[in-house]
């Protein structure tokens, strides 16, 4: 790999997709879906639709064959709950086909209709006769995600939240900080209400940063789930400001924390139904609900301070979230720490370079301010308002929250080559003669 790999990495072809309208699209809920479609392109999008976060819960089925098909397959098999159906058909005979098809529709069955005619006089046919939802090909991957989540969405409800989550690339590079001040400048500046919520059931520094002892929070509200509800979350949360609330965790060790992958869902589906922004402080492991709870988060920002070992974690995690996320922004990236007196550290360009990802912050070490804070309970914006650090958190929430862009470094100014084909390549183990 040679240094012009890096040549401008974040040019126009690596600059960062609009996130602000995807994050509006809620997550369709556990119904049964079965597409029939008349093109391989149509049939391409909605199993790639399919296989998106925001699917997770329904049941998906693409078929071949189109409208016909669907009309014969009914005829001896019971209707899900949303059909899917393409059809290259005219107006007329597309009208015939899918009375055809509501013979055989059992009651409550909604339908979704994807036609290749931009006509509204065809649109407003199907709306009258009850079609849920009429589509033009070509069409893309949300555009089908968001008409489903539309269909599925009880009229007047209140939007769903956006979920923040923060995840350390490596242990002690200050994720959590970086978490509970963005969510604090989030409910200031912005002035709407944000839940924090700490995961680090065991660990959690949240209470202590806000200065605040509850005692009840996170924990009570994952192991009574079964009751939860929207009353009981209210006793649960502890107003920190006010537009910020928290769930805290105990911060004790008197059990221990060995949640199944489900575990932490209904509770953050009921915080992410009630306010606008949630703020996730996930701690620093890979089990399957923190592997879940990363996966089903709106924006990820991954915190890191710019050493070797970072660079590798932080290239896995990006790795590994473009991969299960295709369909999403990649994460943000923070670099925390940097500029440590007399110690060795890549350069934030080179750092960002190498994962050919733009750095959302580069936050200074300044251990005076952060401990400062940290001991007397405070936000940096409590202990120093006018620092540069500060203005460092403002345009941070700003960026993540969709409302400023990332601005784009310069050129990579080191050869990283050597070192990234170090971390692709793990080394193979030698056995004994």
């Amino acid at each position: 790999m040679s240094s012009n790999d890096f040549d401008d990495p974040f040019a126009e072809g690596m600059s960062e997709p609009e996130t602000t309208e995807k994050a509006d699209i809620k997550p369709v809920p556990r119904v049964t879906i079965q597409a029939f479609c008349d093109t391989p392109e149509v049939a391409a999008t909605f199993d790639m639709a399919c296989s998106d976060r925001r699917m997770a819960r329904a049941h998906c089925k693409v078929h071949t064959g189109g409208l016909g098909a669907a009309c014969e397959f009914y005829r001896s098999a019971p209707t899900p709950n949303l059909i899917v159906v393409e059809s290259r058909l005219e107006k007329e005979d597309l009208l015939a086909r899918l009375d055809e098809l509501a013979e055989v529709c059992d009651a409550g069955t909604k339908v979704l209709v994807i036609g290749h005619s931009n006509d509204v006089a065809t649109y407003r046919e199907l709306i009258r006769r009850g079609v849920s939802e009429y589509l033009v090909a070509p069409i893309d991957v949300m555009a089908v995600i968001r008409a489903i989540a539309d269909i599925y969405s009880d009229e007047g409800s209140a939007k769903l939240g956006q979920v923040f989550a923060f995840i350390g690339a490596k242990g002690g590079v200050g994720s959590s900080t970086v978490a509970h001040n963005l969510a604090s400048t989030m409910a200031s500046v912005f002035a709407s209400d944000v839940i924090l919520a700490d995961l680090d059931l065991a660990f959690g520094t949240a209470g202590l940063d806000f200065n605040e002892d509850p005692p009840q929070g996170m924990a009570d509200a994952v192991f009574g789930s079964d009751r939860l509800d929207e009353v009981l979350l209210d006793r649960l949360l502890t107003k920190c400001q006010e537009h910020l609330s928290l769930l805290a965790a105990p911060a004790t060790l008197d059990k221990t924390y060995d949640f199944d992958e489900e575990a932490f869902d209904h509770v953050l589906d009921l915080v992410q139904s009630n306010v606008p922004m949630v703020v996730l402080d996930l701690p620093h492991l890979w089990t399957a609900w923190a592997r879940k709870t990363l996966l089903a988060a709106d924006e990820i920002i991954i915190t890191a301070t710019p050493d070797l070992a970072n660079l590798r974690n932080t290239k896995n995690l990006v790795d590994f979230l473009k991969q299960a996320r295709p369909n999403d922004a990649p994460p943000r990236l923070v670099l925390n720490k940097v500029g440590v007196p007399r110690q060795p550290e890549i350069k934030a360009d080179d750092f960002a370079a190498a994962l050919q990802l733009p750095t959302s912050a580069v936050i200074p070490f300044d251990p005076l301010l952060f401990g400062t804070a940290a001991n007397n309970g405070q936000m940096i914006a409590e202990a120093s308002a006018k620092s540069n650090v500060n203005e460092i958190f403002m345009d941070l929430a700003q960026v993540v929250t969709g409302r400023k862009e990332t601005k784009h470094g310069r050129k990579s100014s080191l050869l990283l080559g050597p070192l990234l084909e170090k971390l692709k390549s793990k080394p193979k183990s030698k056995r004994a003669a």
